[in-house]
């Protein structure tokens, strides 16, 4: 008789078919460490290039803050010292909105220089509202003054401002006084102070027949002072800065009578600017300016370099 023995159960090995190897296959690949560090650098050194591409990317857009540092104002003043002016809306864009806003400040019709016009290009800081004391000045010299805010300052267009703009709106400027107002070249004297300086110097060089120029302590050829600026150290400015606003090189080659003011107080001497231009120029350092020295100065600049008007003949007996 047969006996079956029953035998405990023991489960097979399951094999994983992945870790079978057939006969003479080579063993799996490793990762080297020595190629996982060089990616790792690699990652590494392309965010780096992208942070600062994207670095230099704000700073081209946002430069303009650097040196410019525009004011925003409500309402214009009552009048400039006492005298009293007209609000000008002008610069129409494509929705024949105007973009501009000047301040139009007649002289008296017997003023020694009423056939005469400043215009008055202020400086980047600011409004024109803080320019009224030099205004007002002006205008006691019996000549006609037109100053107006560049857009994004005082009451004109609140968009950003930036040198190309600014240049286009001293243009703007010029040709509603030769346009609108029918104003000849040749009785047009610009006026700029600050970063207006440049471009005062550009309208000149534009228009040979303006009579005569006023700077007043200009603040131009600014990538020097840029320079100076923690904020872009490690930025590339010779390629990348472009609000330089130039006043040396213009100065240079232009032949227009100049009056060139700066503050002693603020330099031990003129800025570089003034002592390259060329001739005719008159360059007067202020210690202390008061209205009257100022009006005593433009006055001898005017009666120098200004068309003298001529007589009306004397009608025969």
């Amino acid at each position: 008789m047969l006996k079956f023995i029953k035998q405990p159960f023991m489960p097979r090995p399951i094999q994983n078919a992945f870790s079978r190897r057939p006969p003479g296959s080579p063993p799996p690949e490793t990762i080297d460490p020595i190629w996982l560090l060089k990616a790792v650098v690699v990652v590494v050194v392309l965010a780096f290039i992208c942070g600062y591409l994207a670095l230099c990317f704000l700073f081209y857009q946002g430069q303009w803050q650097l040196v410019l540092h525009p004011v925003r104002t409500a309402t214009a003043p009552q009048s400039i010292d006492g005298a009293p002016f007209q609000v000008i809306r002008f610069a129409p864009d494509d929705s024949a909105i105007p973009q501009l806003t000047g301040w139009w400040i007649p002289s008296d019709p017997k003023g020694r220089y009423h056939d005469t016009t400043v215009l008055f290009l202020p400086s980047g800081d600011g409004s024109l509202a803080d320019s009224i004391p030099t205004l007002a000045v002006l205008h006691t010299l019996g000549i006609n003054v037109f100053a107006f805010d560049y857009r994004g300052y005082g009451q004109s267009a609140n968009v950003r401002s930036n040198q190309r703009k600014m240049t286009e709106d001293a243009a703007s400027a010029w040709q509603y006084l030769i346009n609108s107002r029918a104003i000849p070249a040749r009785q047009i004297v610009p006026y700029g102070t600050g970063t207006g300086a440049s471009l005062a110097a550009q309208l000149a060089i534009a228009h040979p027949e303006i009579p005569a120029l006023m700077l007043d302590s200009p603040r131009a050829d600014l990538l020097t002072a840029v320079r100076l600026d923690p904020r872009s150290r490690f930025i590339p400015l010779n390629l990348l800065f472009h609000e330089d606003f130039p006043l040396a090189k213009p100065l240079e080659a232009l032949r227009t009578p100049k009056l060139l003011l700066s503050d002693s107080t603020s330099s031990d001497q003129p800025p570089a600017a003034f002592r390259t231009a060329s001739d005719p120029k008159i360059t007067v350092e202020f210690k202390a300016a008061t209205k009257t020295l100022e009006a005593q100065t433009f006055t001898r600049f005017l009666d120098q370099y200004l068309p003298q008007p001529v007589p009306s003949p004397t009608p025969a007996r």
